[in-house]
């Protein structure tokens, strides 16, 4: 989708430490980023920047961009371009900004604001994981295409984004979240602060009461690959309540949505340390009151960076089924089933791919009206 598009969009990702400026054709980028320092708790140097930010962007492009889209953290009223709420990064924005409104006065062309997580996730269903993981089953034999996929970014929190039947779902509210859900750590803590790098440095420096200060999970993963000096066992625990915590919380959604599953984010380099516990939560069982087992997740969970799971995954358990009373068959594939990648795009560039197209399909909706 948009992939030979020749349409401009000017893009921003929206950090707590830095606003990361780009312009998009065809879901590539045709101008080096541009970075400024957010100033997330200065209201005025931090829209100073932002008008700054797009400024250069449109002198790079050689044409004037169709729109802007970009992500900005955190739920907000973004159907109307209001940023403000709960943001931890940019606490200047928390009463509410007409941050849409006043950009499209400055520059003169319609802006799409959404949350980074959405935008991963759209990102990912349309240029990234899920027509990568469409191809590969087709290839392999597989008959069946995939429509649905959640997309979590794991870094300075725990976001989410849904797509239902490849259409981004803003919900009513633009509030579509999994960080505040009850962490199976303990269940009166929101799942974000045992999903989140700080979750991995506290827990550590908690299992490791002798570790320096200023350690980061880049550190600890080099602790728990034997590469740095620390304590390597509990390194690798870290982790485990990670990915432990992470998978509880994602089971919760995906059985809601019966829908794929990505990560993106700096921690995934660490991929290594924390899948099998989020595996095992996903693929774990609950009882019911009688003392039977039920798998917390419906599906099959596979992990689809393993080529023999994606193996299986792709076939299923297809069966011809004879019609009854008919000499007529039917394929049947009883195998209700799911699974987990690691993104290949990367975290920014997928929030990237997801503005461009989002602001793409929108105008090509309104169009066709």
């Amino acid at each position: 989708m948009y992939t030979h598009d020749d349409r401009i969009v000017a893009t921003l990702d929206a950090g707590g430490t830095n606003l990361v400026f780009g312009a998009m054709r065809g879901c590539e980028f045709i101008a080096d980023p541009v970075t400024i320092p957010s100033c997330g708790d200065n209201l005025d140097r931090c829209m100073e920047s932002i008008v700054n930010g797009f400024t250069t962007i449109f002198n790079l492009c050689e044409e004037k961009p169709t729109a802007i889209s970009f992500a900005f953290p955190g739920p907000a009223s973004y159907k109307e371009g209001i940023v403000g709420g709960y943001l931890p990064n940019f606490p200047a924005f928390r009463d509410g900004v007409a941050l849409g409104p006043f950009l499209e006065e400055k520059f003169g062309v319609p802006v799409f604001i959404n949350n980074d997580g959405d935008l991963f996730a759209f990102g990912e269903a349309t240029a990234g994981i899920m027509p990568e993981i469409n191809s590969k089953v087709a290839a392999l034999g597989g008959s069946r295409v995939y429509r649905n996929l959640l997309g979590y970014t794991f870094g300075t929190g725990f976001g989410i984004g849904e797509v239902i039947d490849g259409r981004l779902n803003l919900g009513n509210n633009s509030c579509v979240e999994t960080f505040c859900i009850p962490s199976s750590v303990d269940n009166s803590i929101m799942a974000e602060d045992y999903v989140a790098i700080r979750a991995i440095v506290r827990e550590y420096a908690r299992l490791e009461p002798a570790a320096p200060q200023g350690l980061t999970p880049k550190d600890i993963c080099d602790i728990a690959d034997g590469k740095r000096e620390g304590n390597s066992e509990a390194a690798r625990e870290s982790f485990r309540i990670f990915g432990a915590a992470a998978g509880d919380a994602m089971a919760t959604a995906v059985t809601l949505t019966d829908s794929l599953l990505v990560i993106g984010g700096g921690l995934t380099g660490a991929a290594r340390h924390f899948m099998p516990s989020l595996l095992q939560a996903l693929r774990s069982t609950v009882k019911t009151i009688n003392g039977e087992q039920v798998k917390r997740v419906q599906m099959e969970v596979f992990d689809l960076d393993d080529d023999e799971q994606l193996g299986r995954f792709a076939l299923g358990d297809a069966r011809l089924l004879k019609v009854y009373g008919s000499e007529r068959t039917v394929t049947y594939d009883p195998m209700k089933r799911t699974g987990i990648a690691i993104s290949k795009l990367g975290a920014s560039k997928a929030i990237s791919i997801g503005a461009y197209t989002y602001a793409l399909s929108q105008l090509d909706a309104a169009q066709a009206e």
